[in-house]
């Protein structure tokens, strides 16, 4: 689970009279992924090879088969049955099909386009509906000039009494439509162009008809009906095609695509007039099976080997943490490529892994640790059943609904934190933040407390010091994981570059937990587990001070293999990394303390023991309003009485921040408490050994869908 899963090198050489069964046989396979160096060996007298006859009208063919998927809609749902594609059938049912799409297709854009153009004859016509006035009367004139818009009558008069070129005008309005006839003096031309410059005016195009502006209206209405009648049947002819033919499409599809990667393959290859070389990586466990059905395919044509079984650990060439490997020639070595090696429910993590990087195939997978470490800090943050059942469900339904690798995958991170939540609230005692769970599960007593209350708030100081502990767990198996991995280039190097920086980590945190200079530091370190089991108080002042002088051997280890910017940088993070994970309690307080708030304008609540904080607690009012806890309860204290409790409008405006405030909590759980705890994965812990850049394993051959074994 730590490593990803082991890849072997393989060269396959032949003679080109077999390289096309060679070529079936490892796409049939699908294990081989190949080298970057296929196709130039740098060998004198091998040049790359160039794809299979019919690799250009597979190629073409593919193309207009998914024009025709688009054009019609089609999606994986519509595929029907697995079948075979023959070539005969490429060739005359899809001749037949791309005509008929392709001529339907046209026809719908004739259409859409005639139908788009009388939308805007429509729009343009309505004003001169609004206006009322023959169409015929405002067009057809010699003598006189005629403008039909949207403005100002007053302004448009004015305009027009002070244009020397208008020797009379007359207007007509309604609602904002203006009808502006002019008379010329003179000669003049155009003259409502000039004369309506400055005004407000916005000119219309008349239409060419005549009658009633509503009876052209009405034709325009008839035509848009016919035409949206057209283009239904012509939709309905191109759903009819999608119906009848979307399962031969999408195997086409396929088998094109298929086809064009076999064509395609000697783009991979080195070859001479004669020979072929071709080279790439399998998964090692693949290899005895690869390399039997390659050599059956090619006979005494073909020549199979193991080149190398790739080890973990990195060449000897290797020069550095984190650089890419050298070759021995100066160039640069390929790495083989990753294919992760993670049981069932683990797998959605790799997603979360690769949204940094995929990891290089020497470097440790930390998947597992993530599986391990994010649902419990996102269970511990939220802890609620209520909210984790609903975290769980949604997850679910991704996880088992939505096509995408990357959200399905996210759905499954989702259950897993889903049921992590549930487990915390469980051991809290809440469901919504109420604690019923802890009433009737634990009486009262559950084991775990958020310390929202007055009489269990020493349980947040408590986990604010178990925060800064997780980070030194989780900070130190990071720094562990970065020595392991330096001790490839010696055990120095693995002290100074690695370890030191957990060594100056550790012996300041235990200094800071002991009692050396005791006075000066916070009470929380020496009393937040000073209770029952662990009974901690602190470590002595002895402890302390040889701890410091431990981190400040680590320091100086830090500081002569990184300089003294690295030896501040080491410092700081000591502190602000640790400091870092309180957010886990502070993420976990404020996501409690809004469910209460949500809780307490709804239902009200009150506190007993208000004048002694170590026993206080709230309690919600759920069966009953005040008055009945004043008469049970004396002594108790009010905090609020419940829009639940009050008039009708009281009531509907709290259920609607009932219901609201809850949808609030539960999305900011993810903004929030998921984000958080992947920041505290991202830059905190993988910050400290991860590198990734690991290639993707792409293996050559295609996993079929639609169509079956021709």
């Amino acid at each position: 689970m730590l490593r990803p899963e082991r890849m072997s090198k393989v060269s396959v050489v032949g003679t080109n009279r077999v390289v096309q069964d060679v070529i079936e046989a490892a796409h049939d396979q699908n294990v081989l992924h190949f080298s970057d160096s296929s196709g130039d060996v740098g060998v004198e007298g091998f040049d790359a090879g160039s794809p299979l006859a019919g690799a250009d009208d597979a190629s073409d063919k593919l193309v207009t088969v998914r024009s025709l998927l688009s054009i019609l809609g089609v999606d994986e749902e519509d595929a029907g049955p697995t079948r075979i594609v023959t070539d005969d059938a490429l060739e005359d049912e899809f001749a037949d099909i791309r005509d008929e799409v392709n001529e339907l297709d046209e026809r719908r854009t004739e259409v859409e386009n005639r139908l788009s153009d009388l939308e805007d004859r429509v729009g343009a016509v309505e004003p001169f509906v609004t206006l009322g006035i023959d169409l015929d009367l405002l067009q057809g004139y010699d003598s006189v000039e005629v403008a039909v818009g949207e403005g100002d009558t007053d302004e448009i008069e004015h305009a027009l009494a002070d244009a020397s070129d208008v020797r009379s005008f007359e207007t007509f309005s309604e609602d904002g439509v203006v009808a502006v006839f002019a008379y010329p003096s003179g000669d003049a031309t155009d003259v409502l162009e000039d004369a309506l410059v400055g005004a407000e005016f916005v000119e219309h195009e008349i239409p060419s008809g005549n009658g009633t502006p509503e009876d052209y209206l009405d034709s325009l209405e008839h035509k848009r009906q016919k035409l949206e009648s057209e283009l239904a049947t012509v939709e309905n002819e191109l759903e009819g095609l999608r119906l009848e033919h979307a399962g031969f499409l999408l195997a086409a599809e396929e088998k094109l695509n298929i086809e064009v990667q076999k064509a395609e393959a000697p783009l991979n290859f080195a070859t001479t007039d004669h020979a072929f070389v071709a080279e790439g990586w399998v998964p090692t466990s693949e290899y005895a099976e690869f390399a039997s059905a390659v050599q059956d395919a090619g006979g005494d044509g073909v020549d199979v080997e193991e080149l190398e079984r790739a080890e973990y650990e990195p060449p000897e060439h290797e020069i550095g943490h984190g650089e890419q490997e050298a070759a021995p020639d100066g160039g640069t070595a390929e790495q083989p490529p990753v294919v992760q090696d993670n049981p069932g429910p683990v797998k959605p993590f790799e997603m979360l892994v690769r949204v940094i990087n995929r990891p290089n195939y020497y470097d440790l997978d930390p998947t597992i640790i993530l599986f391990l470490t994010f649902p419990a800090f996102y269970g511990f943050m939220i802890g609620d059943v209520g909210y984790g059942i609903i975290y769980t469900a949604v997850g679910w339904w991704m996880y088992t609904s939505l096509d995408s690798d990357a959200l399905a995958a996210l759905g499954g991170v989702a259950v897993l934190s889903g049921l992590s939540t549930i487990v915390f609230g469980f051991l809290y005692g809440e469901i919504f933040g109420f604690h019923l769970i802890s009433e009737y599960l634990w009486n009262g007593s559950p084991p775990l407390h958020k310390g929202l209350m007055p009489g269990n708030a020493d349980w947040a100081r408590l986990w604010l010091v178990v925060s800064v502990l997780v980070a030194l767990g989780h900070l130190t198996l990071g720094y562990a994981i970065d020595t392991y991995k330096r001790m490839r280039h010696g055990v120095w190097d693995a002290l100074t570059e690695g370890a030191s920086w957990a060594i100056l980590m550790v012996g300041l945190w235990v200094w800071i937990f002991s009692h050396a200079l005791g006075g000066a530091k916070p009470d929380l370190l020496f009393t937040a587990l000073s209770g029952q089991p662990l009974g901690f108080t602190g470590f002595g002042a002895t402890v302390g001070w040889a701890a410091l002088v431990i981190g400040l051997v680590g320091y100086a280890l830090l500081i002569y293999a990184e300089g003294a910017v690295g030896g501040i940088e080491g410092a700081l993070n000591s502190l602000t990394h640790v400091l870092s994970y309180t957010r886990l309690a502070a993420v976990m307080l404020a996501k409690g303390g809004m469910a209460f708030v949500v809780n307490l304008l709804f239902f009200g609540a009150y506190e007993t023991h208000p004048d002694d904080p170590t026993m206080g607690e709230f309690h919600f009012m759920l069966e009953h309003d005040w008055s009945y806890v004043q008469t049970h309860h004396p002594g108790a204290e009010l905090m609020f009485g419940g829009l639940v409790h009050g008039p009708i409008t009281a009531v509907l405006g709290g259920i609607l921040i009932f219901v609201l405030g809850h949808i609030l909590v539960l999305a900011l759980g993810v903004t929030s408490a998921g984000l958080q705890a992947v920041r505290l994965e991202y830059v905190e812990f993988f910050g400290k050994f991860y590198e990734g850049g690991g290639t993707k394993y792409e293996p050559f051959g295609y996993d079929r869908s639609y169509t079956t074994q021709d």
